[in-house]
């Protein structure tokens, strides 16, 4: 049976029908050849069968890139693979593509992001053309054991592992141009950061009021001033701005999507996302995971279409104050907020590398009650992916297309951070959150102490009765539970207060009485 290459050698080929019947066809001859990845050789005129694609990415790649015009007999896509020594048919390079490793990575990016509409185009494939690139050239001519890509990862990765200054970055990539002319490398930090991000390792700048009082971002990205206080965003001198336009603040912000969707690229870490349904405890009496806990099983009582699907994400949230400049005698505050992936099995929730920065709140002071300010991207994403999820590719089920949908089950903090985190004041006559509006305090000596433990012991208990503590006997009962209901009614008369530390503003001290 002849087959039909003809639509091949169409050059103008975007809105040809022809074209796209013949590259369909191509690709139903192609499937059945694919590795236990998914993956087969692109024939496409980048590519040139050095890369190996998932079929969809083959697809965008062909009728972007157009078909390589020497490659006649399709021996690696199911025309004759007997013949596959035939020395007519171009053999793929052993350049360096075949033993750079970032080969791999960069696959998984691509495959994992691809979005292809019923034409096979790929709007997304556009942000890629400069990691192919670099993927594809060699660092050195004659030097294959190098692609630019690789040698730029690992200069960025000692940049950071040793300190470098950006300055300090930008003169040793000079100082490589100049000893070795025709390296292909970047030319400054900025080129640098420029090609990480598009490998998922960037994160978006959110400009603040100096104030704290509103981020600009969505319906403030375009302002100027602040929609709170009025007060510019950029730094003044005299009255005037800087010769360069310098913000108060940064808020950076890392994406939380991309990176879930990655844990599902490869086999091995889309297993593990679901050790929490396999290797769970089948000992009610034993917990060695959150899964085994009351509060797990509380949720998937409560939500059982998200319960259902193990692959949905479930998240645990960190924050808390450091000072980066490693001198205490400097005050400054800044705040990591930290999320943690409960479906990794408990040896791994907790290493470094599976831990995921989200925010990076910036300083000098402490954000206080304005906390929910700089939360609001996180926030409003995380409500994204609770109510509508996000299509995300599953290495582990044969690389098909799962809705993801992800829940925030608790945060994790210390006492002065939940304050900040919840809202609830941790000092004061009603600073515990357990006794609420129950909670046994005292004056004593101008600090407020708190007193009443006994409270929570069995009423026959002999600790009740002993009066080594106070000289008195204890005979309150716990303190009562507050449902939803009481908490919710509570909140209701919590009174309105403007974010913010301007002074005429929401940072305007509230009097109380005492």
């Amino acid at each position: 049976m002849t087959i039909d290459k003809s639509w091949t050698q169409i050059r103008k080929h975007s809105n040809s029908a022809v074209f796209w019947q013949g590259l369909q066809s191509f690709l139903q001859m192609a499937k059945p050849h694919v590795n236990d990845r998914g993956f087969i050789r692109c024939p496409c005129n980048r590519c040139i069968n050095n890369v190996q694609h998932q079929l969809e990415v083959l697809e965008t790649h062909i009728h972007r890139f157009g078909f390589m015009s020497d490659y006649n007999e399709w021996i690696y896509h199911g025309e004759n693979v007997n013949a596959a020594s035939s020395s007519n048919v171009p053999q793929p390079n052993s350049g360096v593509h075949d033993r750079d490793e970032m080969f791999e990575v960069v696959e998984d990016i691509i495959s994992n992001d691809a979005e292809v509409d019923q034409l096979g185009s790929q709007s997304s494939n556009v942000q890629y053309d400069d990691l192919f690139t670099a993927l594809n050239s060699e660092l050195y001519p004659g030097v294959s054991s190098f692609s630019s890509l690789n040698f730029l990862v690992k200069l960025m990765h000692l940049k950071v592992m040793n300190k470098w200054t950006n300055k300090s970055f930008d003169e040793l990539l000079k100082l490589l141009k100049l000893a070795f002319p025709k390296m292909d490398l970047v030319e400054s930090h900025y080129e640098a950061k420029k090609l990480m991000t598009k490998m998922g390792l960037g994160y978006q700048s959110i400009r603040v009021c100096k104030n704290d009082c509103a981020l600009f971002w969505n319906e403030n990205s375009t302002s100027e001033n602040c929609p709170v206080c009025s007060e510019s965003h950029w730094k003044m001198q005299a009255g005037r701005r800087t010769g360069k336009n310098v913000p108060h603040k940064v808020l950076r912000y890392f994406l939380l999507a991309p990176r879930l969707k990655r844990l599902f690229a490869t086999s091995k870490t889309a297993k593990l996302m679901r050790w929490h349904w396999a290797g769970k405890s089948t000992n009610d009496n034993v917990m060695r995971h959150p899964v085994d806990g009351r509060a797990w099983k509380d949720f998937d009582r409560k939500h059982p279409v998200f319960a259902d699907d193990v692959r949905n994400v479930r998240l645990g949230l960190a924050a808390d104050s450091f000072n980066p400049f490693n001198n205490m005698s400097t005050s400054y505050s800044m705040w990591p907020v930290v999320l943690t992936t409960y479906n990794l099995p408990p040896w791994l929730c907790m290493k470094p590398e599976y831990l995921m920065l989200s925010l990076l709140i910036p300083g000098p002071q402490s954000p206080g009650k304005d906390m929910d300010v700089f939360l609001r991207p996180l926030i409003e994403e995380l409500k994204e992916l609770w109510e509508n999820g996000i299509d995300t590719r599953d290495a582990g089920n044969d690389r098909k297309v799962f809705k993801m949908r992800v829940a925030l089950l608790w945060t994790v903090n210390d006492f002065p951070a939940r304050s900040s985190l919840s809202g609830w004041s941790g000092q004061g006559y009603k600073a515990c959150p357990t006794c609420n509006e129950d909670t046994p305090s005292m004056r004593v000596i101008g600090k407020i102490t708190y007193f009443g433990h006994r409270h929570f012991l069995p009423s026959t208990h002999r600790w009740r009765s002993n009066l080594d503590f106070d000289g008195r006997t204890e005979r309150k009962r716990p303190p009562c539970r507050f449902s939803s209901v009481d908490i919710m009614d509570q909140l209701r008369r919590v009174k309105t207060t403007i974010p913010g530390k301007h002074p005429n503003y929401g940072g305007v001290k509230q009097k109380t009485r005492r």
